[in-house]
């Protein structure tokens, strides 16, 4: 793994990026902020990695897969409330405050 800037996968980190914090901003649904806004933040979890690291894509793929799902296992167990953060805006939108197994299948990588 070498260390390498990639300018295309950091133009689609930024917007990705933009895209998330619009949606935790101003998207209060129960479609589009739970389950599209969990999508695009492994998406863009992936252009960050592969924006600095020169990885094939199927390892980075599942690296950030198994990243998520520790993630949304930390969910299950409340991590926020965990740490005493419930009440912290910022806290629960970056640790996350509910689980659903249902986002863990949509997030495996494609077979390679």
């Amino acid at each position: 793994m070498r260390v390498r800037f990639n300018y295309r996968y950091f133009l689609f980190f930024f917007l990705l990026l933009t895209t998330e914090i619009l949606i935790a901003l101003f998207i209060h649904d129960t479609i589009i902020r739970p389950y599209i806004g969990d999508l695009l933040v492994v998406i863009l979890i992936y252009c960050f990695v592969k924006s600095f690291f020169s990885v094939p894509p199927a390892k980075a793929a599942v690296a950030v897969f198994i990243f998520a799902l520790l993630v949304e296992v930390l969910q299950y167990f409340k991590l926020a409330e965990l740490l005493g953060l419930q009440h912290s805006k910022a806290a629960t939108i970056i640790l996350g405050s509910s689980f659903t197994g249902k986002i863990c299948l949509r997030m495996q990588p494609a077979p390679v």
